[in-house]
């Protein structure tokens, strides 16, 4: 199964990489397939690549659900 993931940009690192913060976590990724980013925007993370800006409601929401799956899981 495939997992993508909310994260928000912090940083461009250069022309085609930003550094986002996911859940604490400072990771580089590929922005060659969404447009603009900007410190601050919201993405879906998958495979080292942001895959679709969110909003902060949309990756809040996000995270609600991968952590509710995760406390079920983890019963």
């Amino acid at each position: 199964m495939c997992l993508a993931v909310p994260a928000k940009v912090v940083s461009r690192a250069d022309a085609s990489t930003v550094t986002v913060d996911l859940h604490g976590n400072r990771v580089a990724v590929s922005d060659m397939l969404v447009d603009a980013l900007v410190p601050g925007d919201w993405v879906l993370i998958h495979a080292g690549f942001a895959i679709q800006k969110l909003s902060a409601t949309e990756a809040a929401a996000t995270w609600a659900v991968l952590e509710e799956v995760t406390d079920v899981k983890g019963s």
